[in-house]
C-alpha cells in the first residue's frame, strides 16, 4: 500500500507541473503579445509578468538562490513522501501540491531566469500562476493539519479524542449500550 501512495502521490505531482508548464507555455506564446486580457471587467484578467523575485517581486534578480532552495525543499518533500510512512492524505496532498508548485516555478528559473505569472484579480494586487496556487494551497493544508489535526509532535491525533463532541458521543454509546 505504501508503495501505491508514493507512485500517486509522484503522478499527481507530475500532472501538477504538466498542467503549470503547458499553461505557462500558452501564456508565452498568446498572452505575451497582447500584455493584458481582461475577461470579467473591473475584477479578473490575464496579465503577462515576467517576475524576477519572490512573492510580490522581492528579491529580484537572485534566481540562484530561488534556485537552490527550491531544489532543496523539493528534495527533502520527495524523500518525505517516499521514506515518511505515518503520512495522512491530507499531509501526503499537501506535500504533492508543494512539490509540484515548486517544480513547475523552477523550471521556469531556469528555463526563462524569470517566472512566467499570469493570473491577476483586480482586488488582489500579485499576478500569480498556477504553481503559486499549488504551493499556497499545499501549504494551507498543512497549517490545517498541524493546528488542527496534529498531536504536539505533529503525528495524526487518535480519532474523536479530541472532538468537542467526543464526551458526548461516549455518554450515548453508554446508554445506547456500546
Amino acid at each position: 500500500m505504501p508503495y501505491i501512495a508514493v507512485f500517486l502521490s509522484f503522478a499527481a505531482a507530475a500532472a501538477g507541473i504538466a498542467v503549470d508548464q503547458v499553461l505557462k507555455a500558452a501564456v508565452v506564446e498568446q498572452l505575451k503579445p497582447l500584455g493584458r486580457v481582461e475577461l470579467i471587467p473591473g475584477f479578473f484578467q490575464l496579465t503577462y509578468v515576467e517576475n524576477r523575485g519572490a512573492a510580490f517581486g522581492i528579491l529580484a534578480n537572485y534566481q540562484w538562490l530561488f534556485v537552490a532552495v527550491t531544489a532543496v525543499v523539493c528534495l527533502l518533500l520527495a524523500a518525505a513522501l517516499i521514506f515518511y510512512r505515518s503520512h495522512t492524505a491530507l499531509t501526503r496532498t499537501a506535500f504533492t501540491l508543494i512539490l509540484a508548485g515548486g517544480i513547475g516555478n523552477m523550471i521556469d528559473r531556469l528555463r526563462y531566469q524569470y517566472v512566467v505569472d499570469y493570473i491577476h484579480f483586480q482586488f488582489f494586487p500579485p499576478v500569480f500562476n498556477f504553481a503559486d496556487i499549488c504551493v499556497t494551497v499545499g501549504c494551507a493544508l498543512l497549517v490545517i493539519y498541524l493546528l488542527f489535526l496534529a498531536d504536539d509532535r505533529g503525528r495524526p491525533k487518535p480519532p474523536g479524542r479530541y472532538s468537542k463532541y467526543a464526551h458526548y458521543n461516549q455518554n450515548r454509546n453508554h446508554r445506547m449500550g456500546g
